[in-house]
C-alpha cells in the first residue's frame, strides 16, 4: 500500500512549494504529521473543482494543508468553513491559507466539532461540499450532522478509511481506530440518502453523494 501510493504521488504530484512549506510548519509547531497524501489533497482540489462546490465545510484543520487544496478547487468566490478543536492549530491553519492566497475566504470554529455542527445547524447553514477528517471515534456522528447541513447533490469526503489497511485485512495488527472505520465504511454504504465508493488513495477515501 505504501508503495502504490508512493509510486502514485512521485507520477501525479509534482512539486509544490506552498504545500511543503505548510508541512514544515506542522512539524516546528510540535504537531503530528497527519496531514492527507499529496495525491489525496490533488484529488480533494479536483473533486471540488468538478462539482463546482462554492461552500465547504472542513472538520478537522490541522495545519492547513487539505484546507488549502479544497480552497484550491473553489479560487474565487468559494468559502471555506474549517472546524478545529485547537485554536493554535486553527491560528497556523489560517497563517497558511492566507499565505496560499486564501486567508478571507476561510473562517475557522474552534472547540468541539459537534457543538460547531450543531451551531451551523441552528443558523440554516448549508454546503455542498464536505471534508471529514478528524476524531475517528464520532465519524459517524459527523456523517449524520454533514448530511443535515447538505445541499441536495453534496458531496462528502472522508479520509483514513482504511485504517492503514487493517480494515481489509484480520492478520495486521489492528490500529486503535479500525472498528470504528469498519463500521463507518459499512454506515457509508447503506446509507439511504448516500451513492458512495471507497478509493484505495492515501489511507482511503470515502467520496459519497447526498441524495434527498
Amino acid at each position: 500500500m505504501k508503495k502504490i501510493n508512493s509510486y502514485i504521488d512521485s507520477v501525479f504530484q509534482h512539486q509544490d512549494n506552498i504545500l511543503k512549506e505548510v508541512l514544515r510548519s506542522i512539524e516546528e509547531n510540535g504537531m503530528r504529521p497527519i496531514s492527507v497524501s499529496p495525491s489525496s489533497g490533488k484529488l480533494l482540489t479536483m473533486l471540488v473543482s468538478i462539482s463546482g462546490a462554492k461552500r465547504v465545510l472542513e472538520i478537522g484543520a490541522l495545519g492547513g494543508y487539505s484546507g488549502i487544496c479544497l480552497a484550491r478547487g473553489f479560487g474565487i468566490g468559494g468559502q471555506l468553513t474549517s472546524l478545529e478543536l485547537m485554536e493554535n492549530y486553527a491560528e497556523l491553519a489560517h497563517k497558511n491559507l492566507a499565505k496560499a492566497g486564501f486567508g478571507d475566504q476561510v473562517t475557522y470554529l474552534t472547540g468541539p466539532a459537534l457543538d460547531s455542527l450543531k451551531q451551523l445547524a441552528h443558523s440554516s447553514q448549508r454546503f455542498d461540499f464536505f471534508f471529514v477528517d478528524a476524531d475517528k471515534e464520532n465519524y459517524e456522528n459527523y456523517l449524520e450532522a454533514c448530511i443535515e447541513l447538505a445541499e441536495d447533490g453534496a458531496i462528502i469526503v472522508a479520509d483514513n478509511v482504511l485504517a492503514g489497511g487493517t480494515v481489509a485485512d484480520s492478520e495486521m495488527q489492528p490500529r486503535r481506530y479500525t472498528e470504528n472505520m469498519a463500521k463507518f465504511n459499512k454506515a457509508v454504504a447503506e446509507h439511504p440518502q448516500l451513492e458512495s465508493v471507497l478509493l484505495p488513495l492515501g489511507d482511503g477515501l470515502t467520496v459519497s453523494r447526498v441524495t434527498k
